[in-house]
């Protein structure tokens, strides 16, 4: 009897191990896994993202938006030759210059505002192009060699049923959490994507006050604007790099349960993180 008993407890061990271990290596997958879709996600530009979608913002943009912007700039312009005009002592010392000046910066914001669009596409360009070149060394940081786990695997040999049946309950709801941590990531990252279409699709009213210089606040807020959303993929990026370093380390501690609650506790991390990457980019640009 005691020789049967002990065959099934030496049984239930190693199938809890290795539901553990199982759980554990699948965690390690997800942790990879998503640092690679944030990788391609957050480094996509918008034409590339969606096609579809992108058409239907430019049309948007270019056919609804741009005509009321035109009128905004003609009111622009209009003000800043007023102006213009008032400062020279109510046209008293009126020095015929000022006319080339005022038709030449008309004329300038005339060629930014029809091609906004362009340039704002082109600091996605940019931001696109320093995620690529971000996510090929953050992706190369956290792939997880399989022998990771085996010092885990031999600290758990010497703990009894009861141990391991509390750990695999744990390690099954990390697994679940990190589930969860995926449909946040998709949330934030489409998020943000659908965030940079709305600003690309109201893009011409900002940029028709470029010209003013007491309005001109509105656009040159804006364009901070346009960067701080554009890097805020890199900041993801770094988070999800960071914290795939720190799940490197899960089987340094003596505890598995540490362990496990460890990777709880940097995950909860993560999350609050991603939602801060947008506040800090704004702050890092000045946009208010």
């Amino acid at each position: 009897m005691g020789i049967l008993t002990e065959w099934i407890t030496d049984w239930l061990k190693g199938l809890l191990i290795e539901g553990i271990l199982g759980n554990l290596e699948g965690l390690f997958d997800t942790v990879n896994a998503r640092v690679g879709e944030v990788a391609v996600q957050v480094g996509t530009t918008p034409a590339a993202w969606n096609a579809g979608v992108f058409s239907l913002i430019r049309q948007i943009s270019e056919t609804v938006i741009l005509p009321i912007a035109g009128m905004i700039l003609t009111f622009v312009a209009t003000y800043e030759l007023i102006q213009m005009l008032i400062e020279r002592n109510n046209l008293h010392d009126l020095d015929y210059w000022i006319f080339f000046k005022w038709i030449f910066k008309t004329a300038c914001a005339i060629l930014i505002l029809s091609n906004t669009f362009n340039i704002v596409n082109a600091v996605f360009d940019v931001s696109q192009s320093v995620i690529s070149r971000a996510g090929g060394i953050i992706q190369g940081s956290t792939d997880l060699a399989p022998g990771m786990l085996d010092t885990l695997e031999a600290t758990l040999a010497d703990k009894d049923v009861g141990y391991l049946l509390g750990l695999w309950l744990q390690t099954s709801v990390l697994g679940m959490t990190m589930k969860a941590l995926g449909i946040i990531i998709f949330v934030l990252v489409y998020g943000r994507m659908l965030e940079i279409f709305m600003l690309t699709s109201l893009a011409p009213l900002p940029v028709a006050t470029l010209s003013n210089r007491e309005l001109g606040s509105m656009g040159q807020n804006y364009l901070k604007s346009l960067f701080a959303v554009g890097f805020q993929g890199l900041l993801m990026l770094l988070c999800v790099g960071i914290y795939g370093i720190l799940i490197q380390g899960i089987t340094t501690s003596a505890d598995p349960i540490m362990v496990v609650w460890g990777c709880v506790g940097y995950t909860v991390l993560l999350c609050f993180m991603l939602f801060k990457t947008g506040s800090i980019s704004k702050g890092i640009f000045g946009v208010h």
